[in-house]
């Protein structure tokens, strides 16, 4: 992440799970799109209070408008800075993104990502959750239907090359 880079969207509570062949499970995070960057954030200094809360926020926001072109308050570019020093979280640039689209099912709106990082190809699906069980391991129980196009606009519209 570069000093003058600007948080444009910023979700929370956003479940990915891996498209490859012989992957399970998945990681809950955040999500977040800078003006130069896509970042997948899930080892985050921010305090867990502040999450239950903006998690809650976020639903409320949601249930009134569909668009995931959102921030949050009380999280802001400094705190991604230091978040993104931790190597387990991911950040890719636009033109590393291989492939990006969304689609809606029946139980819920997901996101499409396909990327090159580090010589290896990487598939995902992520998706915004409301309810989670936390036994005997933290997973979404409900997922929201949210408006995918304009985030995937904003990242074709960046890269130089798109598919």
């Amino acid at each position: 992440m570069q000093s003058d880079e600007k948080i444009q969207a910023h979700l929370v509570s956003v479940w990915r799970e891996s498209k490859n062949f012989f992957s399970i499970g998945g990681k809950e995070g955040m999500l977040v799109l800078t003006d130069k960057h896509l970042m997948f954030v899930h080892k985050t200094e921010a305090k867990m209070r502040w999450w239950q809360a903006i998690r809650q926020r976020q639903v409320i926001s949601f249930l009134k408008s569909k668009n995931t072109m959102i921030r949050h308050d009380g999280y802001n570019e400094s705190n991604l800075m230091e978040d993104i020093k931790n190597k387990k979280n991911i950040q890719m640039s636009f033109d590393d993104i291989l492939n990006i689209s969304h689609e809606e099912k029946e139980w819920g709106s997901i996101l499409l990502l396909e990327y090159k990082k580090d010589g290896k190809q990487q598939k995902y699906q992520y998706s915004i959750a409301q309810d989670w069980v936390k036994y005997p391991v933290k997973e979404p129980t409900k997922y929201m239907k949210v408006d995918w196009e304009p985030f995937v606009q904003y990242i074709k519209d960046r890269q130089k090359f798109t598919k």
